[in-house]
């Protein structure tokens, strides 16, 4: 039982549900505790927010609960489920390195440096080095062997990051790195902290007694790079540039071109003894071409004794990996070269055979091979699942040869069609995992839902492509095409409400409502639509006067539609805001506003038929508030209504059932009747369970140790 008269045991337990925000069962938690604070005070307590305010509060906790022993022992029933909630994350023993490279060659002072740093005895100072050098000289590698050939070093395993983005997002940022290096240290999705602050903290308190190497590869600044720096004695940090970062404080290591004879070598390992023998009056001009890059020297160890083309203007050695590019382009055929370039037109994450084919607008079957032949030449690297990316030299070059081949116009329709066809992947998985929401973009209705067997599944599309949908977002920007924005951001909402990431999805929906404001005057329904989502994700973020703004945005636009469904989610949204911020009372006016501006809408209205399950949200809400009031019986009559929708045949919503069975059980065990709360844990469990929604699973695993301690 945890003691509640700790102030370090509340601080605990606040900073545990503050970690677990980021998901709907976290609000829940958190919402919940809102309540217990007030009930407490005898009167509204405003939602911590930090750490200091999280202490801080649980000082006054504490010195109230000491003047009232009944209810410190209930809370010590409350926490005792709560802490359990969140007990022993992060026990992970990550192994993210990629696979090492075949023929790896010499670097040894480069590794001795690397050493040194590694194994400096403990001063305070992170350990920290930087491999410094140009693209495709061999800095990820020398990273990546020392890794593989260290592992006994590092007992606790590797952590690794591509911060030029793929799985990630393009260029991620600290929090979205840090999410997934705390995820894979075994840390739940209903226990990673939805701020930057939060996720520092409980990182370097996980690492505080590990042996781990972390590998940061590609940073482009030193701001990417420090919340990721931990003093823990047994980590070290490995950060790999292109060039030195200003304000990082590490030891720098340069990665240069490998010398003549370490070139011979790694061509006889790569090529064999007979070939570089029989190459013998090549070889000069071989190596000189390559310039000591051990991506030139691998693509050229196929045909060593072929005479270089010529290149007019300047050193060919100047820029070895461009030339090696250009020369493999210049042996393809027309349509491997536009397929090439095809794709190449964005920086996207990942490229599937379906993009692939579209883009280039050749069969399936055709672009898996031409991507599997671009692989096999070392311009595109397999990132798993049938999916590839295209190495940034590559790229670059395809995209030049692009413009210079077919012109800017033709680049940008080629984009546009992409984009479109990522916009109608988004639609109709987004449309399958939430199928009964009301939709703004005209697509929902014109496509249907996807092929997707259940709800899960849809939303495991839209995890897959969500690297490249948010590229797509960025690409519709810059086309100038605020619509296609807003119809990618919408399709977003199953995604961002189910699992959240929202640090991920923040720069499309900040793109939404730039976007809407050209659409002002076009779409207000599509604006508020925007305001409102963005405004969403900043709640989960827990930046919540920016998020007001964005509701009131939305409430604006929302009347100049002169449609009442609009009014009243903007008007809603704006009371769960103040839910999440225990304003109890306040948010029970904006729902009951938000109801009485429903009555505005007509039996003919073409919103009509969302009518009832409006209604059935606001009475789930209303119940909420007032639980949070104190109110139980009133929240038992609104959830007991709304459950009731949820169940019926018109209503049909599994996932809303369970919500709402969780907040009734909520409501009971707090009325004193514990085995009828019960009784609606296991409800839910049930359809939770078939929904695969873990982090609600693990609410109610906590609501259930509630219900089956003694009742005082």
């Amino acid at each position: 039982m945890v003691d509640p008269l700790s102030v370090s045991a509340v601080t605990g337990v606040l900073s545990a549900m503050s970690a677990s925000m980021a998901t709907e069962a976290g609000k829940a938690v958190y919402e919940s505790f809102g309540g217990v604070v007030r009930r407490a005070f005898g009167r509204e307590v405003p939602a911590p927010r930090g750490a200091q305010e999280r202490a801080a509060l649980a000082a006054l906790i504490v010195e109230r609960l000491r003047q009232e022993p009944e209810q410190a022992q209930a809370l010590a029933v409350w926490m005792g489920a709560a802490g359990a909630m969140g007990r022993s994350p992060g026990h992970g023993a990550p192994a993210l390195l990629p696979p090492s490279t075949r023929f790896f060659t010499d670097r040894a002072k480069q590794l001795a440096a690397l050493q040194r740093e590694a194994a400096r005895k403990p001063d305070g100072r992170a350990r920290i080095a930087m491999l410094v050098g140009p693209e495709l000289i061999g800095t990820t590698a020398l990273a990546v062997h020392f890794g593989h050939r260290e592992t006994e070093r590092f007992p606790d395993g590797q952590l690794y990051a591509d911060l030029r983005g793929g799985a990630l997002g393009s260029a991620p940022e600290p929090a979205v790195v840090l999410r997934y290096f705390l995820s894979r240290l075994g840390v739940p999705d209903a226990q990673l902290p939805a701020t930057l602050e939060d996720r520092v903290d409980l990182y370097r308190t996980l690492l505080a007694d590990r042996s781990l190497l972390v590998v940061l590869d590609h940073a482009q600044s030193a701001g990417q790079v420090q919340p990721l720096i931990t003093t823990a004695p047994g980590v070290f940090l490995v950060v790999i540039a292109r060039r030195p970062l200003t304000g990082l404080d590490a030891v720098p290591i340069e990665v240069g071109p490998l010398p003549e004879r370490d070139a011979k070598r790694l061509l006889v390992e790569v090529a064999g003894k007979q070939a570089v023998a029989a190459a013998r009056a090549t070889l000069p001009s071989v190596l000189e071409r390559c310039a000591g890059s051990p991506f030139a020297l691998r693509a050229a160890a196929r045909h060593l004794t072929a005479v270089p083309p010529r290149h007019g203007g300047g050193s060919t050695a100047a820029d070895p990996v461009r030339t090696v590019i250009a020369d493999r382009y210049r042996e393809f055929d027309p349509q491997l070269a536009a397929f090439y370039r095809r794709n190449a037109l964005r920086p996207w994450p990942s490229v599937s055979a379906d993009s692939a084919a579209v883009a280039a607008g050749v069969p399936h079957a055709q672009a898996a091979r031409m991507l599997a032949e671009l692989t096999v030449l070392g311009l595109l690297e397999e990132t798993g699942s049938g999916r590839y990316r295209y190495r940034p030299a590559a790229r670059k070059h395809a995209e030049q040869e692009a413009l210079r081949t077919e012109g800017a116009a033709a680049g940008a329709a080629a984009t546009a069609a992409l984009v479109e066809w990522y916009l109608h992947v988004a639609v109709r998985a987004d449309h399958r995992a939430l199928p009964k929401r009301w939709h703004v973009g005209p697509l929902f209705e014109q496509l249907g839902q996807g092929p997707y067997e259940d709800e899960g599944k849809a939303l495991a599309a839209l995890g897959e492509e969500m690297g490249n949908l948010l590229e797509a977002v960025r690409a519709a920007e810059d086309l100038g095409d605020p619509d296609t924005v807003c119809q990618l951001v919408e399709a977003l909402w199953a995604w961002q409400l189910k699992v959240g990431h929202v640090d991920v999805l923040l720069p499309a929906l900040r793109a939404g409502a730039r976007a809407a404001g050209r659409l002002r005057d076009l779409d207000p329904r599509m604006v508020a639509r925007m305001h409102t989502q963005l405004a969403h994700g900043l709640m989960e973020s827990q930046l919540y006067e920016e998020a007001e703004t964005q509701l009131r945005a939305a409430g604006d636009a929302a009347r100049a539609t002169g449609r009442p469904l609009g009014r009243a989610t903007a008007v809603e949204s704006l009371g769960l805001l103040r839910l999440r911020q225990w304003r109890f009372q306040d948010a029970l006016c904006c729902f009951e506003e938000a109801d009485r501006v429903l009555d505005g809408i007509a039996e003919d209205d073409p919103d009509a038929k969302e009518l009832p399950r409006a209604r059935a949200l606001l009475e789930r809400h209303r119940g909420r508030a007032r639980r949070g009031l104190g109110d139980l019986t009133h929240a038992d009559e609104l959830l007991s209504g709304a459950l009731a929708f949820f169940r019926s045949a018109d209503g049909g919503e599994q996932y809303n059932a369970a919500r709402t069975l969780t907040d009734l059980a909520e409501t009971r065990l707090l009325a004193g009747r514990p085995a009828e709360a019960l009784a609606l844990i296991d409800e839910a469990a049930v359809i939770l369970t078939e929904e695969k929604a873990e982090t609600h699973l693990v609410h109610l695993e906590a609501l259930r140790r509630r219900c089956r301690e003694p009742q005082r």
